[in-house]
């Protein structure tokens, strides 16, 4: 009999030929019924998506229908593959329909579709295009191509925007190392969030600044300190006759003439290159992407500054700029800079500058 004949060997008797003709009529019947219940499957819903992909896989595994037919299989399998998110799944089941058959319009749809989701944009507007091509009326494949065609110029302009600000945040990181300005990590996250030094068209850097009350460790935020700003500017503006006096200065002892600014000897972790520029990157559109590709830019080893007199107060002079402060050697900016305030009327001065008071 025609199932006992070894593998590769041609029937020679007409039982044999009749034999596997009628093997051949089996199996191609069984295919059909198994497609026309997987059908039947899709249509009773979810519950029995993965009973139809069962049907339709042991359709295929039959080999006894036609290229065409086998593709309309490989085709709605990748239908159900779609319904239940398995992208990855029906976009090959649908690449192999169009390789049976180079006219299923349904195939390069879902082909189209699979890529979508999968966020192969130029592939899934190639299936648009391809699909179009041999049904221009296709009101699913038109509609699908302007949503991919949307969808490339939303990543287009998303990417666009990420590079210009990848650009101006190396450009901060550049002219801040250019001054010697030594950027350590972030303290005070409560106090300055995310906030960051601006670089204005005349290269010249803005820094928001903390003023903290060592006294009562309260605070106060200066947004826009340019680097060329003296000290005196401001605190002039904040220390005005016409100011109301501190809230919590019952003495009035914080006065114009009163109040000191102090920075503290540098012994803070500084941030290598990347780290700056994860820093200078956070919270913008950039934040999440690949920051330096460059090998120029490679992670560098954080270390510590720590100088003779670590730990200790430095008076600042107020007909100094910012840029005048912020390059000194023993400076380390904690993110943005912060300076301390006191008042040489107050009776807490005296532990301060005896250096009997440190920052919590």
């Amino acid at each position: 009999m025609a199932l006992w004949m070894e593998q590769g060997s041609e029937p020679v008797t007409e039982s044999e030929q009749a034999d596997l003709a009628a093997i051949a009529a089996i199996k191609e019947s069984a295919a059909v019924e198994l497609k026309e219940k997987g059908n039947k499957f899709v249509k009773l819903g979810k519950k029995h998506y993965s009973d139809a992909i069962d049907c339709y896989t042991k359709a295929l595994n039959q080999m006894a229908l036609s290229d065409s037919e086998h593709a309309v299989l490989y085709a709605n399998r990748a239908h159900v593959n779609l319904l239940l998110g398995n992208h990855r799944r029906a976009l090959e089941d649908a690449q192999e329909a169009i390789k049976l058959s180079a006219t299923n319009v349904k195939a390069f749809y879902r082909a189209a579709k699979a890529a979508f989701f999968l966020g192969l944009l130029v592939e899934a507007a190639s299936y648009c295009q391809s699909g179009l091509e041999l049904n221009s009326e296709n009101e699913e494949l038109k509609k699908l191509f302007l949503q991919v065609n949307a969808r490339k110029e939303e990543l287009e302009k998303h990417n666009a925007c990420v590079s210009k600000v990848v650009s101006e945040a190396k450009e901060l990181a550049s002219v801040i190392e250019n001054r010697g300005y030594k950027l350590g990590k972030p303290m005070y996250r409560e106090l300055i969030g995310s906030k960051k030094p601006i670089l204005d068209k005349s290269g010249i850097l803005h820094w928001p600044v903390v003023l903290l009350y060592a006294e009562v460790m309260s605070s106060d935020l200066i947004e826009d300190f340019c680097e060329t700003d003296v000290f005196a500017t401001h605190l002039d503006m904040m220390f005005s006759e016409d100011s109301p006096p501190l809230e919590w200065d019952k003495k009035h002892a914080y006065t114009r003439n009163a109040v000191e600014l102090y920075y503290q000897v540098g012994s803070g972790a500084l941030m290598s290159k990347k780290e700056i520029l994860r820093h200078l990157l956070e919270g913008t559109v950039a934040s999440s992407e690949a920051l330096c590709e460059d090998d120029n830019d490679a992670e560098q080893s954080p270390h510590t500054i720590i100088s003779a007199s670590s730990g200790k107060w430095v008076k600042v002079n107020e007909k100094k700029t910012l840029h005048n402060v912020l390059e000194q050697p023993d400076y380390v900016i904690p993110g943005i800079p912060v300076f301390f305030v006191v008042s040489n009327q107050s009776n807490f001065y005296k532990d301060f500058t005896s250096g009997k008071w440190s920052s919590p």
